[in-house]
């Protein structure tokens, strides 16, 4: 039991840190990556170059980290590393997907886990309390809304809570996943464009690609239904 317990507290200590840049409320501002994440993903990638990482590792590792993700990892790759724009976007689009699997499929059993000491339950129930207040906008539209919700690059948005969301509305591992990556993809393509030619073709890349996914997102969905239907009718 001792064990256990010192294993929920490293556990618990980690997603402290790491979902600290949510304690802030964060607004809609203009700026579509705030100033605390463009610093730290700036500071972490310097510290890591300097530790002899390559900078194609310096990208993909930053942008697994919830207050970096792909939003902070783009600009650093293009602006700050001087890398190609478009292995840059490849990077930081596997690298901000690699924990997503993982959160869907592993928060409930680590949760349940911890939520049986206090230090445990308090943190998972603030934690919780905290995605559904930033994700309410997603439940009326679940797939569709959890697509835009990932793509557009705003602060307290993103994969990691994206993915939490999917989680606390019980949506299926394959819907949050493809809804997922196509809202990181879409966020990809917005940093890049934003890092390369500035904002306005930033809000034309974005209004177009989320036209496209909500369109091939709710394809998808009447072809589930009228599977459904055949299968219940049959």
């Amino acid at each position: 039991m001792k064990l256990k317990r010192t294993a929920c507290g490293i556990l618990l200590v980690w997603l402290m840190l790491a979902v600290g840049g949510w304690a802030g409320e964060g607004t809609l501002g203009v700026q579509p990556m705030p100033e605390a994440p463009r610093h730290t993903g700036e500071r972490m990638a310097e510290a890591l170059k300097n530790a002899g990482w390559p900078e194609e590792m310096v990208v993909l590792a930053i942008s697994t980290l919830p207050i970096v993700e792909l939003r902070g990892a783009v600009p650093v790759g293009i602006n700050l590393l001087k890398m190609d724009w478009r292995w840059v976007f490849v990077l930081a689009v596997a690298g901000n997907m690699i924990p997503i699997p993982f959160i869907l499929l592993l928060l409930g059993p680590i949760s349940r886990f911890c939520m049986r000491f206090a230090l445990g339950r308090r943190f998972f129930e603030w934690l919780f309390a905290r995605t559904r207040r930033k994700s309410a906008s997603i439940e009326k539209y679940e797939t569709l809304g959890l697509t835009i919700f990932v793509a557009i690059p705003l602060p307290a948005t993103g994969g990691w809570t994206g993915a939490m969301a999917a989680f606390l509305m019980g949506m299926k591992f394959h819907h949050a996943l493809l809804s997922i990556l196509l809202g990181v993809v879409i966020a990809g393509v917005i940093m890049t464009v934003l890092s390369l030619m500035g904002w306005v073709g930033a809000a034309i890349a974005g209004v177009a690609l989320i036209a496209l996914a909500v369109s091939a997102l709710a394809g998808m969905l009447r072809r589930e239904e009228r599977r459904a239907d055949h299968a219940t009718n049959a």
